[in-house]
């Protein structure tokens, strides 16, 4: 459904700091004596275990149904974590974070898609047919917004949390932790009932009855809504559906460029490297780790809210190019401090531009990058193309997490201050693409973003 691969896009899109804080991942690279392969591979096999689950999510949700996916997932992440607490070498580790990467995958489709599909309609609004979306679609874009900022902020809390207790935990235990919110989940899902839209899509209709009544309420009528639903997926069943390849036709090619550049824009600018290596980066400009780490971790939580709480005031384009000029400066500033580092030079210094540096970088990513080429992408998609190019989108940015989090110790390796200037470049070759390719959305109708994209 369209509405709800809105929220599937938006909600993917928050990867920094997945998993272990740099804190966490140096103390077992000391204990299990990790080469730098192995170092690398265990830092990014988690965004390649992401990618499998994130294209694997879609069609398994479809056919055994968004609990039974959900159960799958958290059984993934538990099997990660105890691979993990029990892991002797590089191989389990490597097992452990794939396990657990290709859970988060899969959670990363089917948890946004259960909420948007239990949500009632005032909440989440255009579930009628299409000759209606037009005037609820305006609607619900702006709730849409809102609730992706306010589920990022979620996200970043839990994230910076786990980054400050790997502080003061041992990695074994950080370990054991992670398998409680699994734990939490498998036990609540016997007490909430199947997405009824996926029950009504698969043809039952007394299921399907149940489960919305038990949603809404004993005494709730669901009359219309059930109506509702039945016409909506009746409507979509009747439009052509749209593979990978088809996504190269002419007629969608330019909102595919641009959905597809803003997910390289915001991994390939260096990111997952930053949040990964966190306290590496701090260590090698002479700065503590863990004072820089958990300054991190609160500085995302505050940045998130003030986001958050200035949702949709802007237009996408102006908050996209403030994010990209942060990033361009947070890199300059970094690598300025290894340049002078290197050469030996204002040894004073170091440490307070790599903490600007990368607070700025942090701060600049978390504040808009993180989330606006999710929403931008919701809404430059044909409904018959969103459930395609949403995949194909999330891929790539699975596979930038990937790439980048992979390739930025051998960089560090070649040249520190080298490597911060490649992702300002890259950065500011983003801003570019944004100014020239990326149209504004803000306050326009999807068949008025769409004209535009033709038309440019």
């Amino acid at each position: 459904m369209a509405i709800n691969e809105d929220i599937e896009n938006q909600e993917t899109g928050d990867r920094e700091g997945a998993g272990y804080s740099s804190t966490t991942q140096d103390a077992i690279v000391e204990e299990l004596s990790l080469s730098t392969a192995e170092y690398s591979v265990f830092g990014s096999i988690l965004t390649f275990g992401a990618m499998v689950g994130a294209i694997t999510g879609g069609p398994i949700a479809d056919f055994v149904g968004r609990k039974w996916t959900m159960r799958i997932a958290s059984a993934l992440c538990v099997a990660g974590w105890l691979a993990i607490y029990f892991a002797e070498g590089a191989l389990a580790l490597d097992i452990g974070r794939l396990a657990t990467g290709c859970g988060m995958g899969v959670f990363s489709y089917v948890v946004p898609t259960f909420i948007a599909e239990i949500t009632p309609k005032n909440l989440r609004g255009a579930l009628t047919a299409v000759n209606q979306a037009k005037i609820l679609y305006e609607h619900s874009r702006l709730k849409l917004q809102a609730w992706s900022y306010w589920q990022k902020l979620m996200i970043v809390s839990g994230v910076s949390v786990s980054f400050i207790i790997g502080t003061v935990l041992a990695w074994r235990v950080l370990a054991l932790i992670g398998v409680i919110p699994c734990a939490v989940l498998l036990f609540g899902l016997f007490y909430i009932p199947e997405s009824p839209r996926w029950l009504a899509k698969m043809g039952h209709e007394k299921e399907f009855e149940a489960a919305l009544q038990k949603l809404r309420g004993k005494d709730a009528d669901i009359s219309e809504e059930a109506a509702e639903i039945q016409d909506y997926i009746e409507t979509l069943q009747l439009l052509p559906k749209a593979s990978i390849l088809d996504l190269f036709q002419r007629r969608y090619l330019s909102s595919v460029i641009i959905g597809v550049g803003l997910m390289v824009v915001q991994q390939f600018g260096g990111i997952n490297g930053v949040c990964f290596y966190t306290s590496n980066i701090f260590e090698e400009a002479g700065f503590c780790s863990s004072v820089g780490t958990i300054t991190y971790a609160i500085l995302q939580v505050i940045v998130t809210t003030i986001g958050a709480a200035l949702v949709d005031r802007a237009g996408r384009k102006p908050l996209l190019l403030i994010s990209g000029t942060g990033l361009v400066l947070g890199c300059m500033v970094t690598a300025l401090s290894f340049f002078l580092k290197v050469h030996d030079l204002a040894a004073d210094a170091v440490p307070i531009l790599a903490v600007t540096g990368i607070l700025l970088n942090i701060a600049a990513f978390s504040a808009r990058m993180g989330t606006v080429p999710w929403v931008v992408m919701s809404e430059i998609f044909l409904i018959n193309i969103k459930g395609a190019a949403g995949g194909f989108a999330t891929l790539v940015n699975w596979f930038g997490a990937w790439a980048v989090s992979y390739t930025f110790n051998y960089l560090m390796s070649w040249s520190s201050y080298g490597t911060f200037l490649l992702y300002a470049v890259i950065n500011a070759a983003g801003m570019v693409f944004m100014i020239l390719v990326v149209p504004e959305t803000k306050g326009r109708s999807l068949e008025q973003i769409q004209a535009a994209i033709n038309r440019e």
